[in-house]
Protein backbone atom coordinates (compact mmCIF):
# COMPACT_ATOMS: atom_id res chain seq x y z
CA UNK A 1 0.00 0.00 0.00
CA UNK A 2 2.91 2.38 0.72
CA UNK A 3 3.93 2.09 -3.01
CA UNK A 4 0.66 3.11 -4.25
CA UNK A 5 0.33 5.78 -1.90
CA UNK A 6 3.90 6.71 -3.20
CA UNK A 7 3.07 6.39 -6.16
CA UNK A 8 -0.53 8.58 -6.34
CA UNK A 9 1.61 11.54 -4.85
CA UNK A 10 3.97 11.14 -7.71
CA UNK A 11 0.97 11.27 -9.83
CA UNK A 12 -0.04 14.28 -8.49
CA UNK A 13 2.83 15.92 -8.96
CA UNK A 14 3.06 14.93 -12.96
CA UNK A 15 -0.11 16.27 -13.71
CA UNK A 16 0.51 19.40 -12.21
CA UNK A 17 3.66 20.14 -13.69
CA UNK A 18 1.75 19.74 -16.90
CA UNK A 19 -0.01 22.59 -16.81
CA UNK A 20 2.81 24.44 -14.48
CA UNK A 21 1.94 23.65 -10.86
CA UNK A 22 3.56 22.16 -8.31
CA UNK A 23 2.30 20.21 -5.10
CA UNK A 24 3.08 23.13 -3.37
CA UNK A 25 -0.33 24.29 -5.32
CA UNK A 26 -2.41 21.74 -3.84
CA UNK A 27 -5.09 22.65 -1.80
CA UNK A 28 -6.74 19.90 -0.23
CA UNK A 29 -6.27 16.28 -0.83
CA UNK A 30 -9.14 13.40 -0.31
CA UNK A 31 -8.03 9.83 -0.31
CA UNK A 32 -9.72 6.88 -0.73
CA UNK A 33 -8.33 3.50 0.76
CA UNK A 34 -9.91 0.31 0.37
CA UNK A 35 -11.01 -1.52 3.03
CA UNK A 36 -9.66 0.58 5.57
CA UNK A 37 -8.44 -0.43 9.18
CA UNK A 38 -5.97 1.82 11.52
CA UNK A 39 -3.46 -0.59 10.89
CA UNK A 40 -3.43 0.89 7.43
CA UNK A 41 -1.90 4.16 8.81
CA UNK A 42 1.42 2.91 9.00
CA UNK A 43 1.63 2.18 5.06
CA UNK A 44 -0.10 5.29 4.22
CA UNK A 45 1.99 7.34 6.21
CA UNK A 46 5.39 5.99 4.82
CA UNK A 47 3.69 6.75 1.46
CA UNK A 48 3.02 10.02 2.13
CA UNK A 49 6.54 10.58 3.52
CA UNK A 50 8.32 8.80 0.46
CA UNK A 51 6.93 10.61 -2.13
CA UNK A 52 7.27 13.95 0.18
CA UNK A 53 11.30 13.48 0.30
CA UNK A 54 11.14 12.56 -3.78
CA UNK A 55 9.28 15.65 -4.62
CA UNK A 56 11.24 18.00 -1.77
CA UNK A 57 7.60 19.17 -0.60
CA UNK A 58 5.23 19.31 2.70
CA UNK A 59 3.14 16.77 2.55
CA UNK A 60 0.79 18.44 4.91
CA UNK A 61 -1.90 19.52 3.63
CA UNK A 62 -5.89 19.10 4.53
CA UNK A 63 -6.61 15.68 3.89
CA UNK A 64 -10.09 13.47 4.43
CA UNK A 65 -9.49 10.14 4.44
CA UNK A 66 -12.49 8.36 2.67
CA UNK A 67 -12.44 4.49 3.15
CA UNK A 68 -14.47 2.32 0.33
CA UNK A 69 -15.25 -1.12 -0.72
CA UNK A 70 -13.29 -1.50 -3.67
CA UNK A 71 -11.67 1.32 -6.45
CA UNK A 72 -12.13 1.13 -10.40
CA UNK A 73 -8.96 -1.75 -10.76
CA UNK A 74 -9.34 -4.48 -8.64
CA UNK A 75 -5.37 -3.63 -7.73
CA UNK A 76 -5.42 -0.38 -6.61
CA UNK A 77 -5.61 0.11 -2.56
CA UNK A 78 -5.60 3.22 -2.67
CA UNK A 79 -6.66 6.45 -4.95
CA UNK A 80 -5.93 10.32 -4.46
CA UNK A 81 -7.76 13.08 -5.49
CA UNK A 82 -6.44 16.73 -5.08
CA UNK A 83 -7.88 20.15 -5.81
CA UNK A 84 -4.99 22.86 -6.64
CA UNK A 85 -5.44 26.50 -7.21
CA UNK A 86 -2.80 28.02 -9.87
CA UNK A 87 -2.81 31.70 -10.18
Amino acid sequence: MAAQVEQAYLNVATALAAVGGSFDDVAKLTVYVVNWSGEKMAALGAGVERAARRLEVNPIKPVTLIPVAALGEPDLLVEIDAVAVLQ
